[in-house]
């Protein structure tokens, strides 16, 4: 008797630049952000942020890579990546974090 294999399909979010969301966001996926959100995001798996990409708002996810703006406090499970672009202005609670020269938090 032969065994089936289901492959699990991770989704795959994007706000693009030029969008701007206003309000709560909840994800069961990942998401990538080249827009803005106004509003926290809960997030189960991994969020980018785009260098057109800046948030006002708390921030829960499993992983994270910052190459835009946030205003607010990010909670990240796992590895939070800052990129020599991004920008974060608020509180950090993170397992790993990874900071490349020229990336600016306060």
């Amino acid at each position: 008797m032969a065994k089936t294999m289901e492959t699990e399909q991770k989704q795959i979010n994007i706000i693009g630049a030029g969008t701007n969301i206003v309000g709560d966001v909840t994800c069961s996926g990942d998401i990538r952000i080249d827009g803005g959100l106004t509003g926290n995001l809960n997030v189960q798996g991994k969020i980018v942020i785009g260098t057109s990409g800046s948030i006002k708002g708390e921030i829960t996810c499993k992983n994270s890579e910052i190459e835009g703006k946030i205003e607010g406090k990010i909670s990240v499970a796992e590895l939070l990546s800052l990129k020599a672009t991004c920008t974060i202005l608020g509180d950090i609670k993170t397992r790993r974090l990874a900071i490349e020269p020229g990336a600016n938090f306060t």
